[in-house]
């Protein structure tokens, strides 16, 4: 009974770590955050650091693996609120915006060469991700051909492209060029024009998650 409490405290531990690591590069950005910041934050040594994670790269693999898991867990509840398939993006769309506004630490992670050309492994993850986020949206752009509420000639996997594409864009615009402007009022602006582009038939109603 012991060592499996010390087996949870173990992976509570992790949790806190990874948790903080996602705190501090929201603030700073991931070059600047230091192990030994991660140790001050969560009120541990820095050599306790290293026992739970043997590298600092093991730690970004553990924020990537986090930040996947929380991000599915929204996008996969609020598609499941959707009332048709578009109805399910138009919520996925705003509940990853959402996400996004949340845990500013996103676009730091995802836009940093750091981790995505001298970590192979943390690319190849990030690279799974975006694979499995395109490939939901391109099932649910089916089944809203199939119920005649796109354009019958609607390349799926393109629109997916597309989809993220715009979320990415918007993320980096509001992060990096107009830091002042909300995430979700510029997604409101801009989610009109891709229903468009793909014949929706419904207007968005800007459901937000």
């Amino acid at each position: 009974m012991s060592e499996h409490r010390q087996r949870l405290s173990a992976e509570a531990r992790q949790e806190e770590i990874i948790r903080a690591a996602v705190d501090l590069v929201g603030e700073h950005g991931v070059d600047s955050v230091t192990t030994q910041a991660m140790a001050d934050a969560v009120g541990i040594t820095q050599g306790a650091i290293f026992r739970h994670f043997p590298t600092k790269d093991m730690i970004w693999l553990g924020v990537v693996h986090w930040v996947r898991g929380r991000l599915m867990s929204v996008l996969d509840m609020a598609a499941s609120q959707g009332s048709d398939p578009l109805d399910s993006l138009e919520r996925m769309f705003f509940a990853h915006l959402g996400f996004i506004d949340r845990v500013p630490a996103i676009p730091k992670l995802v836009f940093t060469d750091q981790l995505l050309k001298k970590n192979h492994r943390i690319g190849e993850l990030i690279r799974s991700i975006l694979a499995d986020y395109e490939a939901k949206v391109a099932g649910l752009l089916s089944q809203a051909k199939a119920q005649n509420l796109v354009r019958p000639d609607l390349d799926e996997h393109a629109a997916a492209v597309m989809f993220t594409g715009i979320i990415q864009g918007l993320v980096m615009r509001v992060s990096i060029i107009e830091a002042r402007k909300s995430l979700l009022a510029e997604g409101k602006l801009v989610f009109p024009i891709f229903l468009h582009g793909i014949g929706g038939v419904r207007a968005s109603s800007g459901t937000s998650a």
